[in-house]
């Protein structure tokens, strides 16, 4: 299986360890990426704040130069990214006039034909839980994960089309099937605030500090993403939430892939483990799953 892969800004800089794990688990489930040649950034938030146009022409240009290729599937982990790009797929579809000013700027014509997919969203749904399952060397058994979802990559649901927006399970059901203890709670698609960590600091800690308090209150040992930004955030936030609430936190925040490539039988470095925040190695080695 070959598909287009937007691995986006962030991927390439602090996110590193995301777009290394996703490049392991997609070889060992036999799905080639191919990634677009000369991509650019998609705009992400801050362009649609300011010009609606120029977002749209932003993701637009990506989404031009993978339609030269014969390739009809897109796959962008990081869910603003796929957010964008499937936005403006979809408007250039549907609105003749944004269409045509949309090619006046990008300089090439864009048809809107591609399909475009969050990663969780083409693992969970385009590969399947058995080829995950068998693939597994080294269950995560006793590994008591929280999937946490964000706010982005399930809504809008007339945007995302993908999961329950309010109740998703997608990532519960891939640990799952990776042999981890998955631990429910009501907080999978609330915000953690990464979109006011300049503006808005004080509250980005509140809201964080909400989803660490009950983490740890639900005995996990790790929380699991899907976003680099969530990822960021709640792994750099936890020595301010800690002295906000007076109570220690050190809970790791890692990638779903990360998880999936440990346990394909991946070691900790390949993945990208070592290079987090909170470190999640001494919760691996206690649990048995590194040395």
């Amino acid at each position: 299986m070959k598909v287009s892969y937007y691995p986006g800004c962030s991927l390439e800089g602090t996110a590193r360890p995301y777009d290394v794990s996703v490049r392991y688990v997609c070889r060992s489930l036999g799905v080639e990426l191919q990634e677009s040649q000369d991509w650019s950034c998609c705009g992400a938030s801050p362009a649609l704040k300011m010009n609606s146009l120029l977002s749209t022409a932003l993701s637009a240009r990506n989404l031009a130069l993978i339609e030269k290729t014969d390739i009809t599937d897109v796959v962008a982990p990081c869910p603003f990214c796929f957010r964008r790009l499937k936005s403006a797929n979809e408007d250039i579809k549907t609105d003749p006039e944004l269409k045509r000013r949309t090619q006046e700027v990008i300089e090439a014509e864009i048809v809107g034909k591609l399909t475009i997919h969050n990663l969780l969203g083409f693992i969970r749904r385009q590969i399947g839980l058995e080829p995950i399952i068998s693939k597994v060397k080294t269950p995560l058994t006793g590994l008591k994960l929280i999937p946490y979802y964000g706010c982005y990559v399930v809504k809008p649901p007339s945007v995302a089309q993908f999961d329950n927006p309010e109740s998703p399970t997608s990532l519960d059901e891939v640990m799952a099937a990776l042999g981890a203890d998955v631990l429910d709670w009501d907080f999978k698609t609330e915000c953690c605030g990464a979109g006011l960590a300049l503006s808005k600091t004080q509250k980005v800690i509140e809201l964080s500090g909400r989803l660490l308090k009950e983490a740890a209150w639900r005995g996990a040992d790790m929380i699991v993403v899907v976003c680099q930004l969530c990822q960021a955030n709640l792994d750099m936030r936890q020595g301010d939430i800690s002295s906000k609430q007076n109570k220690k936190y050190e809970i790791p925040i890692v990638y779903f892939t990360q998880l999936i490539g440990l346990a394909f039988g991946l070691s900790p470095s390949e993945l990208g483990l070592n290079h987090h925040i909170i470190d999640p190695l001494p919760v691996l080695r206690q649990k048995g799953f590194s040395s």
